[in-house]
């Protein structure tokens, strides 16, 4: 007997960016299993008497490790019944999904992925950023900030700081000084504009806006702590006068 596993994205905080087929697959689930940054409003739109399983992860602290996550996965779906697998943003950006799809893959179980919305695009949005705009940014790059155990980031600095377009770097909080160092080293000039979102479209939102060469520093003093997204170039500008949200 084999059941179903639904990879869902979740949305970037706010529960009303669930997508209705998002919402479709909750209210269907035999069992749960969810992530730290999937908002736990969105429980409620599951079966009362379905399973729920806290698998979350914040910073260095793992309820379970993506290994045994995927092990997990393939578990309850042999079981039977409906499994959604619940995740914060959207499975397949930087949220390795396509690891969970891979191993469901690899024990011939039965799967589906239900888009969500990214933090990377939704967070700017809510503060007033558009990560694209005709006369600044002809294109946009989604960027890792998430630091190996060596404290390295193996990024290709040069493309990044000669791009043209938005930056956008997810799970940076910690590695902000270095993301900026590198940037500036690799030519891309200090002045350039740079915004960081902290728990982007909830009522904890904090924004702040500088620049490349200060970006890092008005974080650190601000107290700004992670889930945040940040925005580096011409757009970022433009939420002074594009600010609705906060």
């Amino acid at each position: 007997m084999k059941g179903k596993v639904y990879l869902v994205g979740g949305g970037p905080g706010d529960a009303g960016l669930l997508t209705l087929k998002g919402a479709q697959c909750l209210r269907a689930a035999d069992c749960v299993v969810y992530d730290a940054l999937a908002n736990a409003e969105l429980l409620a739109f599951a079966p009362e008497k379905a399973e729920k399983i806290y698998v979350g992860k914040r910073g260095a602290v793992h309820a379970l490790e993506q290994e045994e996550i995927n092990s997990l996965l393939v578990r309850l779906a042999r079981r039977g019944g409906t499994v959604v697998r619940l995740k914060g943003g959207d499975p397949f950006i930087f949220g390795r999904g396509g690891e969970e799809a891979g191993e469901l893959a690899a024990g011939k179980i039965p799967f589906e992925i239900v888009p969500g919305v990214s933090s990377a695009v939704a967070a700017p949005a809510y503060a007033g950023i558009p990560v694209t705009d005709r006369s600044f940014a002809p294109m946009v790059t989604f960027v890792t900030g998430h630091m190996k155990k060596n404290g390295e980031l193996d990024l290709p600095w040069a493309s990044l700081a000669n791009g043209g377009g938005t930056l956008v770097f997810l799970m940076g909080v910690s590695s902000l000084n270095l993301i900026a160092s590198k940037l500036m080293g690799s030519g891309l000039s200090g002045a350039t504009p740079a915004a960081i979102i902290s728990n982007g479209t909830t009522p904890r939102q904090v924004s702040l806006s500088g620049r490349l060469s200060n970006i890092a520093e008005l974080a650190r003093k601000a107290g700004i702590k992670a889930p945040a997204v940040t925005v580096v170039g011409g757009v970022a500008g433009l939420r002074g006068k594009l600010a609705w949200f906060e």
